[in-house]
């Protein structure tokens, strides 16, 4: 895949997914802008942002576009997880989830689309979750605010088709990155994660993934070389929600 001459803004591009995003699309020669709360590391410039503040998101959007002269590709990567049931329903936590998991996702497909639109390409890749099929314990929030960004996904890709924009989402399940990490303990080390997930083959892989993997799909999504896939959601989950 080659991103030579392409500008590209990645959120949550500081850790994780967004972070190895950011570095595969750097590598292979494009421009890439981070919108994050801390500094990315690398190749690529950082705009700083608290992405649950809607006025802050549009400054971001307007301020990277400015850095790249326009933007070619936009890859939603950032996410909150901030645990809460039901009945016991903390709303800032609440809030906050949906303001950067989906409010802020569309929110800069809104603003960015628009420049890609006039140049007639542009590629949005939402990275949502297997949460957005199916449900957790005390995850309404972010299994909302997942399922919301695929409908959205769908949404844009269809309104945007005409305009040579293609939109998808990967949805990720176990990866190994910070958020696997609750309450200072990582729970892909934990015995229940080796017992259930592993050696009783609940992930088919026996494994979670890296992030770098996740990005390598990402990037294929991002890239000139999709030439036809638009509103899809590819689940990268080594199995997961293939079996019961």
């Amino acid at each position: 895949m080659d991103f030579t001459d392409r500008r590209a803004v990645v959120t949550g591009g500081a850790n994780g997914i967004g972070a190895a995003t950011a570095a595969r699309l750097a590598g292979q020669g494009a421009r890439v802008v981070v919108l994050d709360v801390e500094p990315a590391e690398g190749p690529v410039a950082t705009v700083l942002v608290d992405l649950s503040d809607r006025a802050a998101v549009l400054r971001a959007a307007a301020e990277a576009e400015a850095a790249l002269g326009g933007v070619d590709v936009l890859v939603n990567c950032a996410g909150v997880a901030r645990p809460s049931t039901i009945a016991a329903l903390d709303l800032d936590a609440y809030d906050t989830t949906l303001a950067v998991n989906l409010h802020a996702p569309v929110l800069l497909a809104h603003v960015l689309c628009r420049g890609m639109a006039e140049r007639g390409y542009g590629r949005i890749v939402n990275v949502t979750s297997v949460h957005a099929r199916v449900g957790e314990p005390g995850s309404a929030a972010y299994d909302a605010s997942k399922a919301g960004l695929e409908a959205a996904t769908r949404t844009a890709a269809i309104e945007l088709a005409r305009d040579g924009i293609l939109v998808n989402a990967v949805a990720p399940g176990f990866v190994a990155t910070r958020m696997s990490v609750v309450d200072g303990v990582d729970e892909l080390e934990s015995d229940w994660f080796r017992t259930f997930y592993v050696e009783h083959e609940r992930i088919p892989l026996r494994r979670a993934a890296q992030p770098e993997e996740i990005a390598e799909t990402v990037a294929w999504l991002a890239s000139s070389a999709n030439t036809y896939v638009t509103g899809h959601v590819l689940t990268a989950d080594g199995g997961l929600t293939a079996r019961f």
